[in-house]
């Protein structure tokens, strides 16, 4: 019957090898079992398992005599792995430090590219329009704002901005077309008109919470877009009198201003309701 014993290694070949030798026969000559795969570890020190094998010398060719154990020379051994780990380790991080920044790169490119695209597509609509405009790029703590300049431009701001929003929508589409990674968020303006507009809908929450204070009811605003129902939230989230909630369901969704006082007579009604149910 065809002895059978254990071998470790870094790798499966490293461990046949390594009984290869200490039995003195050729690896061919050997069957084996891998009891345990190789692993790396944490940073291929912490956590790292050698390759574990069974083998059983098939051809009768392994010499009887096996090796005494020898701890200086498994000592060197250990010293002469930690040294190679180490190497490793010094090498990889380089290596993963200049993956990162090439990563960064490509998410720059990435960004330039559908840049380019939203200006593009943006001479295209206006050279289709036979308008004359300049885009001027700056850019916001969300992405980049185009403001358009020229003259006559009341065409491609509409009723509330209705036609600027739209023309956003679609130049947001054009430039992260395909796009799975980051994506690019574009903001247009003409002349001014997003502050303007800022402005006009904070005096507007305003003057509508008093209103609704003073008559105590619920006031319904127009539909709006998100960032313009935001405007009115931000303008009135401080407000002791009103609270304000979104209604509706796009893109008619719209804005609530209810007093205060009614919603705690509201409450208290419920609550009465409530004991006597």
């Amino acid at each position: 019957m065809a002895d059978t014993m254990e071998w470790t290694g870094r790798t499966v070949e490293a461990a046949l090898e390594a009984a290869a030798a200490d039995l003195g026969c050729a690896p061919a000559s050997l069957e084996y079992t891998v009891l345990e795969q190789p692993s790396r570890g944490f940073l291929g020190l912490i956590g790292r398992k050698d390759a574990r094998i069974r083998v059983r010398d098939i051809d009768g060719a392994a010499v009887a005599e096996t090796k005494a154990a020898d701890p200086s020379a498994d000592m060197a051994e250990l010293e002469t792995r930690l040294e190679e780990e180490v190497e490793e380790t010094q090498v990889d991080a380089p290596d993963q430090a200049a993956s990162a920044k090439a990563a960064k790169a490509k998410a720059a490119v990435s960004l330039l590219e559908q840049e380019k695209r939203a200006r593009k597509f943006l001479e295209d609509v206006f050279a289709a329009m036979k308008i004359e405009v300049e885009l001027q790029r700056s850019e916001t703590e969300e992405g980049i704002l185009f403001q358009i300049e020229g003259e006559s431009l009341g065409i491609l701001i509409g009723k509330h901005g209705q036609t600027l929003d739209a023309l956003q929508y679609l130049t947001n589409l054009a430039a992260n077309r395909g796009v799975a990674g980051e994506r690019l968020h574009v903001q247009l303006d003409i002349e001014g008109y997003r502050a303007r507009r800022e402005e006009t809908l904070t005096r507007l929450a305003g003057h509508l919470a008093e209103k609704a204070c003073r008559i105590g009811q619920e006031i319904h605003l127009e539909p709006m877009n998100r960032h313009e129902r935001k405007i009115i939230h931000m303008a009135l989230q401080d407000s002791r009198k009103v609270s304000t909630y979104s209604a509706g369901d796009e893109p008619r969704r719209y804005v609530v201003i209810v007093p205060r006082r009614r919603r705690r007579a509201e409450n208290s009604r419920r609550s009465r309701e409530n004991e006597d149910n």
